[in-house]
């Protein structure tokens, strides 16, 4: 395989885009000839006069840049080469050459990925259905893929966070800048326990052009794709059409005809022949045959789904009450059970919220217990009824650590 540093080389070349540089890859097999190739080499390709011009720059300065800032934001950079490179991507018909990844490195082929995706501008109900559609997803073992935007895409991600899962981000810029700013947060979140992707090198802002590109990626990596809330035109609708292209299932959750946002998803199902779905299992039922083992996750019980979807609603927030002190009366763990029925993660989410009600990034700070492992512990502690979750998502440990 070449040297990473001229597949960055390559993809860098002011004009090229993603179609180019698979043109040149065509023609020269790998990204090392293309580079050492001459004006008259580059001659046949079917690419315009400026295209051809810009292979004709050898500079390095770019690439080492690139790579310098990968390590030092510790990025993976992945080629379309690469044995993880998933082969539902290689499949569509303009696949991203190469991808920059910040957390984990999934392989997709294995992963029941669903595309949550929706509008911006997004009514209360439609955040409150993409959020409860994520939980449910990640819940019972999917890989919720979604973008980071305000709107749809803020409350999917949220959405299978709050379900303990990874979630995936596809992004129109560089890992690295936060769009909008007051997703900041979110980003760490995203990459503590899934990750964030771009086919754009790190300090790239995100610009209106990129967002088409970006969700031909997004519908890519999935099996299919979720339309919450959208319009006849936009953002969703074309990754709709995307994902159409690409062979893949498209869910349109139905909307009633006096809400101005119903004209899209309603359109989904009446012309593009979309499925209906209403809940979580009408999607999954498609894939439980392909993915028996991953798709058998445990359902979140009802009183922990609705204490976590109690927080952060769409709405005026009411003022935060001041932190709570746990019931005096809670269960007893001695010394000597206490490693046989939690992990250490859990012990230490325990006492930290022995005494107070904390948020999950209270514990977080308090623990120091990255946000993903946080939120994982969680979940099993509720379910065992170990630590119970009040209204505004503050935590209260139900035993007492001896």
């Amino acid at each position: 395989m070449a040297d990473l540093k001229y597949w960055l080389w390559l993809t860098t070349r002011k004009g090229l885009g993603a179609v180019g540089a698979l043109t040149v890859l065509d023609y020269f097999s790998n990204p090392e000839r293309a580079f050492y190739g001459g004006k008259e080499d580059y001659a046949p390709l079917p690419l315009p006069n400026f295209a051809k011009q810009a292979l004709l720059d050898k500079s390095m300065d770019g690439p080492n840049r690139i790579m310098g800032e990968c390590d030092r934001l510790g990025l993976h950079i992945m080629t379309i080469e690469d044995t993880y490179y998933p082969q539902r991507l290689r499949q569509i018909s303009d696949p991203p050459v190469l991808l920059y990844i910040r957390g984990k490195i999934f392989r997709f082929d294995e992963e029941a990925a669903i595309g949550v995706v929706g509008m911006r501008r997004a009514t209360v109900k439609g955040l409150e259905r993409a959020e409860k559609f994520s939980m449910d997803l990640s819940a019972k073992g999917a890989l919720v893929v979604s973008g980071i935007a305000e709107g749809i895409d803020t409350f999917a991600v949220t959405g299978a966070l709050k379900a303990g899962g990874p979630v995936v981000s596809m992004l129109a810029g560089g890992v690295d800048q936060v769009f909008p700013k007051e997703n900041r947060y979110l980003y760490e979140d995203v990459a503590a326990a899934g990750a964030l992707i771009s086919e754009y090198p790190p300090g790239t802002p995100h610009r209106g052009e990129h967002f088409n590109p970006r969700n031909r990626i997004l519908s890519g990596l999935c099996l299919g794709v979720l339309a919450v809330e959208c319009e006849p035109r936009g953002g969703t609708m074309l990754t709709v059409n995307h994902a159409l292209e690409q062979g893949r299932e498209v869910y349109a959750v139905p909307i009633g005809l006096d809400e101005n946002c119903a004209r899209g998803t309603n359109r989904l199902i009446q012309d593009y022949k979309a499925k209906l779905v209403e809940r979580a299992e009408d999607i999954l039922e498609d894939f439980a045959g392909q993915f028996p083992t991953k798709l058998k996750g445990v359902p979140l019980p009802p009183e922990v789904v609705r204490a976590r979807l109690a927080g952060d609603k769409p709405r005026k927030e009411a003022p935060v009450e001041p932190a709570v002190k746990a019931a005096p009366s809670r269960e007893l763990i001695p010394r000597g059970e206490q490693k046989s029925q939690f992990t250490d993660d859990e012990l230490a989410i325990l006492a930290a919220t022995s005494e107070d009600t904390l948020t999950t990034d209270e514990i977080v700070d308090k623990t120091q217990i990255p946000a993903k492992r946080v939120l994982s512990a969680l979940t099993i502690l509720q379910i065992g009824g170990k630590i119970e979750e009040h209204p505004g998502r503050r935590f209260c440990s139900l035993v007492k650590l001896e």
